[in-house]
This record gives structure tokens, sequence and C-alpha cells, in this order.
């Protein structure tokens, strides 16, 4: 054959023992006979791995594999190419001499010279073997079937074989087995299923896979450790643009950049970051949770610890999620779905306070969809050491640690003392930063002289100046903190806070300032002031509070848990845009949404009669100093001679260490854990419990916590706890939860009311009243709250009086006879006791029931004598015992007649307004005086709002800013397409094929 005819296909060859390529060549000849003469050497194919010489082939030894280790398998050229381009030349030859009927004589392919033959004693790779086996088929089904399937051993058997070929009848060309094809059905055979090699081969087989797995780890850590995979931090340029367009944000500071840089953060380790209060830490959070949702296709969990800032996040979200495609869902309250939708195409941000996201976790890990869960953010992660919240929080994250291993944690905390502690508990490394965008200057005021706070000083103060204001003696005597003074110095041309002890000295001190203030503070912000206190009427359906009509026309108004949502938004709103300039406020509001202010002042060390502690402390002065407006903030705290030396402790000491709270209440919070975790399958028995108990803050602090009671010991006290409770079994080392115990769990009851519950739903059942929502708020009245109202018993009896026969009836059967309420109405004895819990349980279902039949919080306000406030947190606790209920009655089949008539009154306990307002009040931010107004405008259902114009809005709605529309729009954008969404999946569900479909085989079996 000439050189210029040799097709010449090099395979690369890596081993142990390296030879030269063309040293190693073998022959793979194909040989044809065409009749009585010889076909011609321009007729003839070169094999792969040969040259036509007469020298003996070396083989591929067995510990040497002929793929190992490729770049490519043909480097620069295409084996099953060349082969196609070979078989083609020889076809359309075969085609010609047809057609001329030259050909006289044609035979299939043959091998020879073979490298099948050569290792036909060795252990072949599988996908070697079943090659050989094919070509082995055809030669037996081309010689009649009188060969033998064993390749050749010697030239002269070769020889006969050939010769013997040569006397077969002609076949066409359309039956010619391919080469190509055989040798592509072998590769995709070896792939599908494993055929029997020797011990070497499956050796060689499992090193490659193992090769492949490490490279496949080293791309994901080289990508991994690039600081920067895209233009903003890994996201793309659109996401920096929306920051701008969104936000206002148009370059990050470098603390962020830094922190967003880290190694830790860039390998998806836990990170718990620590920065003071209006540092930024939020922002960081955010962007981490768009690189999970965007660049890794995972969902994400954002745990906040208030219902208000979970709404505000939503809101802030909403237009993020339209404009990138991802879902935010909302978990407060009595919203979010448990599971959650499992979403084919599109990743979902979960926006959760504490509780509902324990839930959550809860519900993904008992579904196996936890590792759905790529990244979790918990704000305020110090609250860990918040009592019962603080438990929830720690069983939350433990279970994450324990279940999904490659889920991120990043908590944003305040400076703790034992930040060690936090870290071990979490895996996690810890960043922390003393940047504030503005400087803070904290300050203290004795009698009329103010010292500058500096822990440098022997008694932590030095002298600043003195007050410089002259009061009248009807003033000092009025004022003697000199509160007016200190306000004087920056209202109105800056903004400031004041901070009270209580809910009362707020409205006192609002009032009092109000006093002796200017009259030119009446002619600030007129326009905006007379409009606000219409938007306040109108939530209040006419009313508003006397205080606020008083003060809100000089700017200033009281902040605190007695108003309503409503009231507070609008507040908060005019606070933000500067018509009002001071908010007289409780600590509440350094816990909520961002107020910041030129001058904190803190009227007392006191939150009611408990001295402050360190971290609410420096929560409240961290909100001095508006990024971008002050070039400083400044906060003083007000002292009397008294609290000098604890003061110095207050400003001076380092911050308060941080401790697990699952032993609080005798161990309230470890048994709450053990329950769901032998319930939710991830333990079933005591030595598993241990172990998981190692993931727990308390096992890192049990030393400290765990003195006089050691950690073995209480989780014998728990389990012995939940037994007497029949809440779970023991069956030699077995444990389970029992059907009460799984509705406790899955419905998030307090162990302590889950028998109680039971008893009072079953008694229900015996004469539910069904005409009447009475009885059904009796049962949804949180346990928890009887406490905190004392019933005024001619209150109580003049609406006992109101009720019908029937709903009197149904109080006489829980407990409540009408005689009982009389008689206490008229201070007379009791002949008969009642259990006053019952008897105060039914008190606020009446106040609840009022409220449904009203629909107006201030006439229930006014006749129970209750503030607006305690009425609100007593419908949204209902609302959400309402849904523990629902779900503690869903797994139990005895319970069926409640759940349609709980779905309906968690609806309506949800929103407690009228049925044509509810779709406009299930977008985040709209409220009911805000979907009046919608509703009034035209907007009447979510798609109205969804596809309104953002500026349209603004312009029909009063007081209704751009920003605001664009907040509500993309809200109820991002609630139809969640809601679209879910139907979708609906429909993809009802439409797959079952995977467990019976074939017809399978049937016919049967």
């Amino acid at each position: 054959m000439n050189s210029a005819e040799k097709r010449d296909i090099r395979i690369k060859r890596v081993s142990s023992r390296k030879r030269s390529r063309e040293s190693s060549q073998i022959h793979l000849t194909p040989e044809r006979k065409r009749g009585p003469e010889k076909c011609p050497q321009s007729c003839r194919i070169s094999s792969i791995m040969a040259e036509q010489q007469e020298q003996a082939a070396e083989f591929c030894s067995d510990s040497e594999d002929l793929f190992g280790d490729y770049d490519s398998l043909l480097q620069d050229s295409s084996l099953l190419a060349k082969l196609d381009n070979a078989e083609q030349s020889e076809r359309q030859r075969d085609v010609q001499r047809d057609f001329t009927n030259l050909r006289t004589k044609t035979s299939a392919d043959v091998l020879t010279d073979s490298i099948l033959e050569a290792l036909a004693e060795e252990d072949l790779p599988p996908s070697m073997q079943q090659f050989q086996d094919q070509v082995q088929e055809t030669r037996s089904r081309l010689q009649g079937g009188d060969q033998t399937s064993t390749p050749l051993k010697n030239i002269e058997t070769s020889t006969s074989l050939r010769n013997k070929e040569d006397s077969r009848p002609p076949r066409g060309g359309a039956s010619r087995r391919s080469v190509a094809d055989a040798l592509k059905r072998a590769m995709l055979g070896n792939a599908a299923s494993p055929a029997a090699a020797s011990r070497s081969a499956a050796l060689k087989e499992a090193v490659l896979s193992e090769e492949i797995s490490v490279a496949r780890q080293a791309m994901e850590e080289v990508s991994a450790e690039t600081p920067d995979l895209g233009p903003f931090f890994g996201l793309p340029t659109r996401v920096k643009e929306l920051m701008l367009r969104l936000k206002g944000i148009q370059n990050l500071y470098e603390w962020q950049e830094t922190c967003l840089n880290l190694q830790s953060v860039q390998r998806r380790k836990n990170l718990i970051y620590s920065l003071p209060t209006s540092g930024g830490k939020t922002l960081v959070a955010e962007i981490l949770i768009l690189r999970e949702l965007l660049c890794r296709r995972k969902d994400a969990l954002f745990i906040l610890p208030y219902i208000s800032l979970v709404q505000e996040k939503v809101r802030g979200l909403a237009s993020f999620g339209v404009e990138l495609d991802f879902l935010v869902e909302e978990y407060a309250g009595s919203k979010g779905r448990f599971p959650p939708v499992k979403r084919k195409h599109r990743r979902s941000l979960y926006v959760a306070t504490i509780e509902k996201a324990h839930s959550l976790v809860n519900s993904l890990i008992e579904n196996q969809r936890i590792d759905d869960l790529g990244l979790v953010v918990v704000d305020e992660l110090h609250m860990l050491g918040d009592g019962s919240r603080g438990a929830i929080i720690e069983m939350t994250l433990a279970k994450v640690l324990y279940t999904a291993k490659s889920t991120q944690i990043i908590g944003m905390s305040a400076t703790l003392g034992n930040i060690r502690d936090l870290q071990t508990f979490l895996r996690a490394e810890n960043y922390t930063n003393d940047f504030r965008p503005v400087q803070l200057k904290e300050y203290v005021k004795l009698q009329g002289t103010i010292y500058e706070v500096d822990p440098k000083e022997e008694d932590c103060f030095r002298f600043s100046r003195l007050l410089n204001f002259k009061y009248s003696s009807s003033m000092q005597k009025l004022d003697p903190d000199h509160i007016i003074a200190m306000v004087t110095e920056v209202i109105p041309t800056h903004s400031c806070l004041v901070f009270c002890p209580t809910k009362k000295n707020c409205e006192n001190v609002g009032g009092m300032i109000c006093r002796y203030l200017r009259e030119d503070f009446l002619r600030l912000h007129e326009p905006e002031k007379v409009l606000l206190l219409r938007q306040l009427r109108e939530s209040g359906g006419g009313s508003v509070c006397p205080v606020l009509r008083r003060t809100v026309p000089y700017g200033v108004a009281y902040h605190h848990s007695g108003l309503t949502g409503e009231e507070r938004r609008l507040l908060e709103e005019a606070y933000s845009c500067g018509t009002l300039c001071l908010l007289t406020c409780t600590s509440t509001l350094a816990a909520g949404v961002n107020l910041p202010a030129r001058r904190v002042i803190l009227r007392s060390p006191y939150v009611a009669a408990d001295f402050l502690k360190r971290s609410q402390y420096k929560q409240m002065v961290g909100r001095a100093g508006r990024a971008g407006i002050d070039s400083e903030g400044e906060s003083i705290l007000i002292l009397q001679d008294k609290d000098r030396l604890t003061a110095k402790t207050l400003v001076c000491a380092p911050m308060e260490s941080c401790f697990s709270n699952l032993m609080l209440d005798e161990g309230k919070g470890l048994r709450t854990l053990i329950l769901s975790l032998i319930g939710l399958n991830i333990t079933s028995s005591v030595q598993q419990l241990q172990d998981f108990l190692r993931c727990t803050l308390l096992f890192v602090q049990q030393k400290q916590l765990c003195v006089q009671t050691g950690l073995e010991e209480a989780l014998q006290h728990s389990l012995h706890f939940l037994q007497e409770k029949e809440l779970i079994t023991a069956e030699g080392e077995t444990l389970s939860v029992t059907r009460l115990g799984k509705a406790t769990y899955k419905g998030s009851v307090d162990l302590l009311y889950s028998s109680v519950l039971y008893r009072d739903l079953s008694k229900g059942l015996e004469g539910l009243l069904l005409n009447s929502f009475l009885h059904l708020l009796y049962l949804v009245t949180p346990y928890d709250m009887v406490h905190q109202c004392k019933p005024g018993w001619m209150l109580y009896y003049t609406q006992f009086t109101l009720l019908s026969a029937a709903e009197q009836r149904m109080s006489a059967s829980v407990g409540v006879p009408e005689s009982f309420v009389a008689r206490k109405a008229a201070g007379q004895t009791v002949r008969k006791s009642a259990n006053m819990e019952v008897v105060s349980r039914m008190y606020l279902a009446l106040v609840l029931f009022s409220l449904l039949k009203d629909l107006n919080l201030w006439v229930v306000s006014d006749r129970f004598q209750l503030s607006r406030g305690f009425i609100q947190s007593l419908l949204s606790s209902s609302c959400s015992f309402c849904s523990c209920v629902l779900h503690f009655t869903e797994e139990l089949e005895e319970f069926w007649p409640f759940r349609a008539l709980l779905t309906e009154l968690t609806r309506r306990l949800s929103y407690c307004v009228t049925s044509e307002l509810i779709p406009l009040m299930e977008v985040a931010g709209v409220m009911e005086a805000r979907a009046k107004q919608l509703y009034n405008a035209g907007y009447k259902t979510l798609t109205h709002l969804a596809n309104a114009d953002a500026a349209v809005l603004s312009n029909t709605i009063e007081n209704l800013h751009r920003k605001q529309a664009n907040q509500i729009v993309a809200s109820a954008k991002m609630l139809l397409s969640e809601k679209a969404a879910a139907l979708q999946e609906e429909v993809d569900d009802l439409l797959t094929l079952p995977k467990d479909l019976p074939s017809a085989d399978a049937l016919r079996s049967l």
C-alpha cells in the first residue's frame, strides 16, 4: 500500500510503562477478494492502529488501558469519522461494480491481524469485549455457522478462513455490517450495562471513575475559589443596574466588598458577620441570596424576627423577583404553604418569621426536599439568646446542619461577647467590623450637664458641655429632664427619636413637647400633615387618636404597640419622608423597621421596670445618624444620680454573651425539639438523639448550662415527659410518635396545651355551633393570651346578654354560664366556682366575635375598654393560632369537620375586612385604608393591580409616592406570578405519566 493511501489514526496512551506510538501500532486490515483477480491496492483500507508490515503485532497489556487518561479519544481526528469515510469509499466502488456487472463475488468485511485476536486470552475491558463478540458473531454468520467464535491463533488458520471467505457467494453492500456502527454500539452498550470483566479491568475502571470524580471536584473548587465569577460579585450586570435603580446603591462600602470576597463566602462555608446597627449588613445578605437563586439555582430562606420586617423585605425584593424571574414568598402570620409548592423552572426566596421558618424547614425535611434549600440567612442571630424564640432559631439551624450537608448558613449579628460559641455551633467563620456609615457620638446627661462616653476615662464619662436653655418654673416642673431643650436643638431641621420606658410615657412626652414648641412648627409641611390626619381618620373608620390629633400638626407623633398596624405604617412613612420630625417611641421601634435620626434620646435606662441590656442600648443608639444625610449622629442617655454606676456598666462594658434557651422553662425547648426529631424520622433511638444534640448550641455550652443536670440526664427527663403526655412511645430501643404527638409538632402547638386543645376540640364536636363564629373563635383563642387581659365584669355581662340563646348555651357548655357572669357583675359571691382561664378565654372570644361583626377596631376598642394595639395583637395571635389548629386537625381524622371551617376562619381573621378587599390586602404593604383607596379607584382585583402603571397609580391615589407605587405593583405581580406558577405545577403533575404505571406485561403476569 502506498504511504499516501494510509490513514494514520493515533490514540494517546498513558501508562506507567509508556511506549512510542510507532512501535505500538497493530494491524487491523479488512481484505477483499474481487472474483478471480486481486483487488488493487487502491481498494484496500488501512486499519486502525496498524501498518502493512510483516512484523508481529504488539499487544496492549492488561496493565495498560488503551483508552487510559486521554485528552481526546482520537486527539486531532475522529476515529468514527475516518471509519465512515473509508466505508463510504468502499460502498461507492461496490455500487459502481454492481452497476457494470463487473463484480462477481463479494464478502463481508473480515477483521484480520486484529488486536482482538492478540488479546484473545486476556481479560478485556467491557467495551472491547462487546465489540469482539459482535465481530465474532458476524464471522459465524458469514461462514454459515461452521466456524467457532473463538479468535484464531495463527496465520495458517487465518489464511484458511480467508480462503473460505473467497469461495462464499456474493452479498450486496447494503447488508454490510458497519465497523463504525459496531464500535458505536459497543461504546453505548458499555455505558448502559456493565459486562463481565476481570478484577484488574474492574479496578482500572474504578480508578478512572475516581479520577473523573476528582477532576469534577477540582473544577468546582477552582470555580468556587474565583473571587469574582461575574461583573458584580458573581452576578450579572443586570443586578447592579437594578441595585442602582431600585435601591439607589451605586457602590458598596469597602467592608461589604471585603466580606463578599472572603474565601469562606466563595467556598460556601458558613459565616457569621457582626457590625454595628446601620452598617449595611442586610445588603451583603441580599447579594448572597441573589447569587444562590440565580447562579446555583437553589432556593433560599431569609429569617427575620418580626412580621413587619418580613412584609417590608417582601415589598423590597418583589421588584428584583419580577425583573430576575424568581419568586418571593411570604411566611408570616397565617401566610405560607407547608410544604411549599415545588417549582420545576423557577427558584423561590422564602422570607419568614422565626416560627414560620421552623415549620418550613420541618416540612422540607419531611418531604425530603431539604437539599433544595441552598442558603439560610438569619437576621439578628444574637436572638438565639432571646427566650423561647431563641430556642426555635436554635432548633431550626440545628436541623439544617444535621440534615442538609450542602446548605450554607449566613448569620447577621450584633457584636457578641461569646461569638466563638456561635461559630462552633454553626461550624462557621466570623467577620467583624466596627464600620458605621455615619460617626456615632454617645453622651449621657446628668442634671444640667452633658458628658461624652469615653471608655478611656476612669469613670467612662468626660465633660462635654452645659445645657444652655432657659426654663421657667412651670417648665422645670413639667420637664425636669430637659427633654424639650435637647429636642429643640435639632428639630425641625433634623429628625429626632425619643425612647421612653412605657407606652403611656410615649404619649405623655409627645404631648408635653408640643405644648412648648413655637407656632412656626405648624406651618412646616402643613398640607402633608393635613393629609396624614385624614388618612389616620380613614384608617380608624372616622376616628383618630386625640393625642395624634394634637401632636401631628407640630410634626410630632408617638409610636408603640398600642397603635394599629395601619397607623404605624402611616406614621413611619410620614417620618421617613420628613412630614414628621420627632417620634416618641418604645424599644420595639429599634428592633423593627429602620427609622434613623440625627439625635436619639433615651428618656430612661429602663424598659418598663427592667434595666436596659447592653444589646438593647446599642440597638437604640444605633439609630442615630442617617447615611447620606447626616455627617454624624449622636445619642443622649438621661440618667439620675442613683443610676450612674449601673449606667457605667451599660455604656462601657463588653457585649453580653448569647446562651442556648433549650433548657428554658424546665427544658421546654428540648422537649419540643425531641418530639419533632422523632416525628420527622431524623432520629429513632436515644443514641441518635444524643448524636443530634451534638449539633446544638446547648451541647457547646453544656458546661455552663447543664451544671445541676447533665445533658444526657436532661434528655432522659424529656423522653419521660413526652411518654407521660402520650406524645411518643418506646418499643425496645425504637422511639416513635403517637397520632397526638404528630399533630402537636405539625401544628406547632405548645406541648403544655396539646392535650388541652385535643380535649376542647373533642368536646366541641359534641355540640358544635354552626350558625355563629363564636364557638370556633373560642377554640382558636390563644391560651397564652388569657392572662394578658382581666375581664371587666359589667362589660362582660353586657356583651353576654347580647348573645343569642344558642350562643349562651354554647358558652355554658364550655364552662361559662350566664349566672356566673351575672353574679360577678353584681359583685355577689359565686357559689359554684368556674375555671377562670376558661372564663377569660371566653371574654377574649367575645372581643374577636364583636370585631368580626363590626369590622371596626375603634368601635370594639371603646366597647371593651381595651387599647387598639392589644386588640390587633389578639387578632394577629388568634389568626396564627387558628392556622396551627388547622394543621393540628389535619393529622387527626376524627376532627375532619373542623378543616373546612378553620380554613375559612383563618382567612377572615387574616384581614378582618369586607370580602371584596381581601384580594387587594393579600399584596404586601396594602392595608385596609389603602385597599379601600385602590378599590374605589377601580383597582378591584389582584390582576388589575399587577397590570397597573405605577406612575398612573401614584397620581391617582392620594399620598402614594412613586417608590411605594412601584413596590405595590411589583408585589402584586409577584403574588400573581406565584399563584399562576402553583396552578401550572398542579396542571403539570396531573398530566405527568406516573412512574409506577403498570405495564402490559406486568398486568398479564397477574
